[in-house]
């Protein structure tokens, strides 16, 4: 981001998609790697998880299974989906982690290096999980709602009541696509402010609650874009890879799916840049300014007394 501060409040979408793209060139090598070691495991995650669980959930719902091997794959769906979320959850905030602080570097002008960047990941990644621990919090209050409001719907269309019916659609709609996004939204960019900034937690989720103002409309904007296009994605590679055995031969399922999990890789490493921008826009809308003197002591906080091993080879060539 070679903009002013003061100028980056006036960035539309189309501009922060543009900066956001154009961050990876200035440090090909650590963002080639991050990508490969945290970005694409986790986006395989995503869409091979349903690989897996197809088969044992067929199986379950087969009139003709047998209730002792029902009990046997009961158990190893749910080490699946305990495994999965453990998987998910972990490479979501390492990912996370990993570039927004590279970014931060690259901002503020510190070298940038794949290896100085693992080095800080363990104390940025203790900032996220607390943080991440309050919005599961918020995100319970918000499903409990949102059960609530899918059984008033469940009993209007028992009882044929329309007025009921037309008021639950509207309120789990408005939950959906407002109070989601909104709640997604926060998350991203408390995620960004629990690395930025000397707080975390609760107080990172209220520091992103003020950021958010007068910058709502476009977070909503660029997180329900986000969402769209992991379902899209997330539809295609189930209606071909997973459930399309019958009409699609292997060769078929194995290109669409790689090609799948391509487009959904390069989405999460641009959805992760977006929201580091996105922190920066926000900033300069505030007219709150950044420090980059300031910010480059915070970010060598994380790697403490961390001295490259100039010795190695390997690690001189991972520089950038």
């Amino acid at each position: 981001m070679d903009l002013a501060p003061e100028e980056l409040q006036f960035l539309s979408i189309p501009d922060i998609l543009r900066e956001s793209t154009s961050i990876p060139k200035r440090s090909p090598k650590t963002f080639y790697l991050i990508t490969l070691t945290l970005i694409f495991p986790l986006s395989f995650a995503i869409l091979a998880h349903s690989l897996f669980t197809h088969p044992l959930l067929a199986q379950l719902q087969s009139p003709y299974a047998d209730p002792a091997q029902a009990n046997h794959e009961w158990t190893v769906l749910l080490v699946i989906q305990f495994c999965y979320l453990i998987f998910l959850f972990a490479f979501s905030l390492l990912s996370t982690a990993a570039v927004v602080f590279t970014v931060a570097s690259l901002y503020t002008s510190k070298p940038v290096s794949f290896s100085s960047t693992l080095s800080a990941i363990p104390k940025v990644f203790k900032r996220l999980f607390i943080t991440f621990l309050w919005v599961t919090l918020l995100m319970i209050g918000y499903n409990f709602v949102f059960v609530l409001f899918l059984v008033l719907l469940v009993v209007a269309i028992d009882t044929k009541n329309s007025f009921l019916l037309i008021f639950a659609i509207i309120v789990l709609l408005l939950l959906f696509l407002v109070v989601h996004v909104y709640i997604v939204a926060l998350w991203h960019l408390a995620s960004v402010v629990s690395v930025l900034e000397p707080v975390y937690g609760f107080a990172a989720m209220k520091k992103s609650c003020e950021l958010l103002k007068g910058r709502a409309k476009y977070a909503a904007i660029l997180v329900f874009g986000y969402l769209t296009i992991c379902g899209v994605i997330g539809g295609v590679f189930s209606a071909v890879v997973v459930h399309g055995g019958d009409s699609y031969g292997v060769f078929a399922r194995i290109v669409v799916g790689g090609f799948m999990m391509g487009v959904l890789v390069i989405v999460n490493l641009v959805g992760l840049l977006v929201q580091s921008v996105f922190y920066y826009v926000c900033k300069s809308y505030h007219h709150q300014g950044i420090d980059k003197s300031a910010l480059h002591d915070h970010l060598g906080g994380y790697l403490g007394e961390y001295v490259p091993l100039k010795s190695s080879i390997q690690m001189e060539n991972l520089d950038v």
